[in-house]
């Protein structure tokens, strides 16, 4: 570092203190140097924010004053990013400078500047010093990788709580449990946990890239993955984002934010006080980044534990269930899991029919026969598939949600053509109202038949507004009319017509309330029995006519 970038400042403040008694500093004296070079001194308590341009230093000074005892001070620098170069220099007041009043041109002050701390890194350093007599101190900052920021806080008081939380003397983290899907992590109690346990709380950061040494540094990946910042996950990441006025108290309820980018997934997760958590819903086989951090409420200040990192284990090899000739199974399917649900079946006849019923939900359905796929296909309504091949021919068939809720179908292999189980479907299941034909107590719905003579029948149900997304949702397109209450039911008929243009048939529904929303099913029955059910349709009848 060249002494002339310390000198040209330092002769400006020296200006400054030479004016008054350094060994009896007045308010004055500490007022008249922050005014004059007040864009360039540290700030005493506060943590300060440094934006850092490439290759261009940042220099902060700050003046610790002689008195009776000696002065104790503490410098934390916290890198957000890339790795900073940072330095810490002491220039000490000569006595000579105590008895000058006017400085001399021809004066040269001795060289008492000195070096007393440097660091490259990217992790969290403090240093902790002590001062026995008036000093100016300088801090020097430099990024040679790019532009970052970091932040600095400064105390000369020792007396007061601290700003950031301790760490216990045995900062790791512990796995004490691993599955195909679930990490159980456990640490040590932080010694601020203990004392002030309303104001602290836990945070743990997973991710498949690495351990982060702040949550400041990961707030800046974040940022840098093109993602904005949910205001909830501001809170606890550095005054970057927040004021401390600003800081949002939580509750010691569970908190999990996940940051989704092309990068990958950050997943921030706040427990409270305890210091055990199971990190649940990650994927099977994968290696896994986890950082538990001590975070003050108060003052959004947090310190990191030692970092550590778990390959989840593989995946048990699924059951295979055993499909016979003309059966049907209703398999039931975990969205959440996201687990593959896998069916065999050896054919006996050369040609095959497979029959897919979704209940609930949208399946993904996978056809392999002889390992070779032979249909792939997201399904939502009655879906057959048609396979020709020859005796003895292995087929898998492997199911699986395509939501993050629950699914389930019904699945049939069948080399009975001649008899199918499943009635003949029309060419859509939507049931149509006419809006013109609607009065205050009567709906005309209608709905397509097929040319095979079938049983349907009609239920209506009275709804609030805010059901219809739930009835909707949580329908069973699998359970029949058994399921529904008698007094639901409006009528069973019979019908079918043998030219398709005109096979669609109507009704009204009357005695209804005005003003009031109803929800209309159609339930078609085929020859064996198994109902297929139309897909729902919600129709409010008039409020005034």
């Amino acid at each position: 570092m060249s002494w002339a970038c310390f000198y040209l400042p330092l002769r400006l403040l020296m200006a400054v203190c030479l004016c008054h008694s350094i060994r009896a500093p007045t308010s004055t004296f500490k007022s008249d140097l922050f005014n004059f070079y007040h864009s360039l001194i540290l700030a005493d308590g506060k943590e300060t924010t440094v934006h850092l341009l490439k290759d261009i230093p940042k220099r902060y000074y700050f003046i610790l004053e002689e008195g009776r005892a000696p002065a104790p001070f503490t410098i934390t620098v916290t890198p957000c990013d890339v790795p900073i170069e940072w330095s810490i220099l002491r220039h000490k007041v000569s006595a000579s400078d105590h008895d000058t009043q006017e400085i001399s041109k021809s004066q040269k002050t001795p060289s008492t500047v000195s070096t007393i701390f440097n660091y490259k890194g990217n992790s969290v350093e403090t240093y902790v010093g002590m001062s026995y007599y008036s000093a100016l101190y300088m801090l020097e900052f430099l990024s040679t990788e790019r532009d970052t920021h970091i932040t600095v806080y400064l105390t000369t008081d020792t007396t007061s709580g601290h700003l950031y939380p301790e760490l216990p003397l045995d900062p790791r983290i512990d796995i004490i449990g691993i599955g195909p899907t679930t990490v159980t992590l456990a640490w040590k109690h932080s010694p601020s946990v203990l004392q002030h346990r309303e104001n602290i709380q836990y945070c743990l950061l997973v991710n498949e890239k690495h351990n982060y040494k702040s949550l400041c540094a990961a707030e800046t990946a974040i940022r840098s993955s093109g993602m904005k910042v949910p205001p909830m996950l501001a809170f606890s990441l550095s005054p970057y984002l927040l004021e401390p006025q600003q800081v949002m108290i939580l509750s010691n309820s569970e908190l999990s934010i996940i940051n989704r980018a092309s990068s990958g997934e950050v997943r921030q997760i706040c427990v409270g006080t305890k210091n055990t958590y199971t990190v649940p819903s990650l994927s099977a086989s994968t290696q896994y980044y986890f950082d538990v951090f001590v975070v003050n409420l108060l003052t959004n200040a947090s310190a990191a534990y030692t970092g550590t990192f778990a390959r989840t284990l593989e995946e048990p090899e699924p059951k295979m269930t055993e499909l016979k000739d003309g059966k049907v199974i209703q398999v039931v399917l975990d969205g959440k899991k996201q687990k593959l649900n896998s069916l065999q079946y050896q054919a006996r006849h050369k040609r095959i029919q497979f029959t897919f019923q979704p209940c609930r939900g949208q399946v993904q359905v996978h056809i392999t026969k002889n390992g070779k796929t032979v249909a792939s296909e997201n399904i939502s309504g009655l879906r057959y598939f048609s396979l020709k091949g020859n005796l003895l021919d292995t087929y898998l068939v492997q199911l699986r949600s395509t939501e993050q809720s629950n699914s389930s179908v019904k699945v049939q292999v069948s080399s009975h053509f001649h008899k199918p189980l499943f009635p003949l479907l029309p060419d859509s299941l939507k049931i149509k109202s006419f809006s013109k034909l609607r009065t205050c107590n009567s709906v005309t719905i209608a709905w397509l038949g097929t040319q095979q003579e079938s049983k349907y029948c009609v239920y209506k149900k009275r709804i609030q507004d805010d059901q219809v997304w739930m009835e909707l949702q949580s329908a069973d397109r699998c359970a029949g009319p058994e399921s529904r209450p008698r007094s639901e039911k409006v009528l069973c008929r019979y019908f079918h017509d043998t030219n398709l243009q005109r096979a669609v048939t109507t009704e009204t529904i009357r005695g209804l309330d005005a003003g009031t929303l109803y929800l209309f099913d159609v339930y078609l029955m085929g020859p064996s029995g198994i109902p297929v059910r139309y897909y729902s349709k919600v129709v409010k009848t008039r409020k005034k006519c």
